[in-house]
């Protein structure tokens, strides 16, 4: 049989298959990667992949299966393309929790009590959803989705014990979580802010952070801007510290408003000009 027919024969063998489907087969080879899977039904060449992550949400190892292990796994995605099937085994060891995952909808409101805070993020225990088996909390918020304001360590926004409302963003199969936003329950201080300020308008800040291409500043208690380097005087400047420290009040004048990216841009020279 001809590589060109192996190719459309893999191609019709994975069309017929739907993620959520649970498809079983051999372990044809085990890599720090993953695992590749000879799929039941298509000997040819194996189809299956189930990569190291979605082994298992408790052993975190490939070297837990061996080549000729026979496995069930859960579909998460088919790629025509590569020929291939991504699955997870971790779906199928896990089927209450998956099952509860697979429920949620972008945009839900869910309830929940802070379990764990960590660098990286905050776990939450759903008041609805079961256990899982490794973290403490189904539900998870990364560190950019706690809060719209600045803020130093997670502690600084919520405590572990806070019940908390948050919007469910994404169903992360690899980590079996659900993916929350607790900042998209509240207010967008940019935005407000965007509504009542115009660029050209003057405004008073305080520097809090000096960077090699400019200077950070804070407008209001929640607003941090940019004025770039070439912004801060007309006398050009290699650093910024040559002109400003970090604590310093400045006047400076608004000279665009992205509110999609948020993103507040200024400048120091432009207000010096309006004020002669």
């Amino acid at each position: 049989m001809g590589g060109a027919s192996d190719d459309e024969l893999s191609r019709k063998f994975l069309a017929a298959i739907q993620v959520g489907d649970v498809c079983s087969g051999i372990v044809a080879a085990v890599t720090p990667r993953g695992v590749s899977v000879i799929l039941d039904g298509f000997a040819v060449r194996p189809l299956g992949f189930v990569g190291s992550l979605d082994l298992s949400w408790v052993r975190f190892s490939a070297a837990a299966v061996e080549v000729g292990d026979r496995i069930t796994a859960e579909v998460t995605a088919i790629d025509l393309e590569q020929g291939r099937a991504w699955m997870s085994t971790a779906a199928t060891e896990n089927p209450e929790l998956w099952a509860f995952l697979k429920t949620l909808r972008a945009g839900e409101i869910l309830s929940g009590q802070i379990g764990s805070i960590e660098r990286f993020g905050v776990f939450v225990a759903l008041d609805d959803g079961p256990d899982h088996p490794v973290f403490p909390g189904v539900g998870f918020i990364t560190i950019p989705e706690l809060s719209w304001r600045h803020f130093e360590t997670a502690s600084d926004v919520v405590q572990v014990g806070q019940r908390v409302r948050c919007e469910f963003l994404q169903f992360d199969t690899t980590n079996g979580e659900a993916r929350l936003s607790l900042r998209a329950t509240q207010p967008d201080p940019f935005q407000t802010f965007a509504e009542t300020t115009t660029v050209g308008q003057a405004l008073q800040g305080r520097v809090t952070k000096l960077v090699p291409f400019g200077v950070f500043m804070q407008v209001t208690n929640d607003i941090e801007g940019l004025v770039h380097l070439q912004e801060l005087t007309w006398t050009p400047v290699e650093a910024p510290e040559a002109d400003v420290q970090v604590g310093d009040e400045i006047t400076v004048v608004v000279t665009e408003i992205d509110r999609e990216r948020r993103r507040l841009s200024l400048s120091r020279r432009q207000a010096s000009t309006a004020l002669d």
